[in-house]
């Protein structure tokens, strides 16, 4: 059996569609369809039920998936091992994180850790968190920074910090210049936001549950930066996170609310990374948890 056609297999398990794990890597469903029927003729049984367009894992398709992943994961420790043994520090790291943490999270962390560790390169990926939550589940990412903490309960939370909060208005605005603001007086107004599948979005969604208050979004963007441009060229009023300059401008307006933050961290699949050098990555980055040593006073540590 090729080693492929048995990581095609998992992504199949995984998103019991055919459409879906095709997209997933990025090859025709027809030639899945086939690699499929192959491993079954193989085995001489039916690794899946089908119904309507779903696929379910049989019982033999349940048995045979636990011996495959471990024989994945047998052959990725095996090849990192003897790239380890020839560079312990040699290796590539697969980082998935928020936009935002772009210009801040990301280049600190990386600048300290390459001084410890120069040879280990980077993969970068900006994207929202469920994008980034399910890349790691599925090892197409080593770790991902994220916030808030998500729910799902087959990933690793690694707390880093926590994300400070605020309103950003264009200039001109009613509440310019203001010293602080509540969520109720935000309320009362038409607002921008990031799409529902952002992780921002949960926090502000649940700062306004807290309140009692319903928030009117009037124009939901799909990237911070975005939200933020909106907000300058005057399309309305914005909660986001703390710029990293400590927001001395006087369109950021703090938030008086105690719970106007967001905590975030890394995630990683339950075991941990398969290579070394995302391994020692990620222990790094839980020796650094301390906000202070990572972004300033972007935040305050957990």
């Amino acid at each position: 059996m090729e080693v492929r056609e048995l990581e095609w297999f998992i992504a199949l398990a995984r998103t019991e569609n055919v459409t879906s794990a095709a997209d997933r890597l990025h090859i025709s469903q027809p030639t899945l369809s086939r690699a499929l029927g192959r491993l079954e003729r193989k085995l001489g049984v039916k690794l899946f039920d089908r119904q309507q367009n779903r696929l379910y894992l049989s019982k033999f398709g349940e048995i045979f998936q636990s011996h495959v992943l471990r024989a994945i994961t047998e052959l990725e420790q095996g090849e990192e091992r003897v790239r380890t043994l020839a560079d312990p520090e040699c290796g590539t790291v697969s980082l998935g994180f928020l936009h935002s943490f772009g210009g801040w999270l990301v280049p600190s962390v990386l600048d300290r850790y390459r001084t410890i560790a120069p040879t280990t390169t980077f993969e970068l990926m900006g994207a929202a968190m469920d994008s980034i939550v399910d890349a790691v589940r599925d090892g197409r990412l080593d770790v991902g920074f994220v916030a808030p903490e998500p729910v799902a309960i087959d990933v690793l939370w690694v707390p880093l910090g926590r994300e400070i909060l605020c309103l950003e208005v264009p200039e001109g605005d009613e509440f310019e210049g203001r010293a602080e603001i509540s969520i109720a007086e935000i309320g009362r107004r038409q607002m921008l936001a990031l799409g529902e599948e952002y992780g921002l979005r949960h926090v502000v969604d649940r700062l306004f549950d807290d309140a009692g208050v319903v928030p009117q979004i009037s124009i939901e963007a799909t990237e911070l930066s975005t939200l933020k441009a909106l907000v300058r060229h005057g399309s309305g009023i914005a909660i986001v996170p703390l710029p990293p300059d400590g927001g001395s401008s006087s369109t950021i307006i703090p938030i008086s609310d105690e719970n106007a933050f967001r905590f975030y961290g890394a995630v990683t699949r339950q075991c941990g990374p398969t290579g070394s050098a995302a391994r020692s990555f990620v222990d790094f980055v839980a020796g650094e948890a301390d906000v202070r040593s990572l972004g300033g006073e972007h935040g305050a540590a957990v």
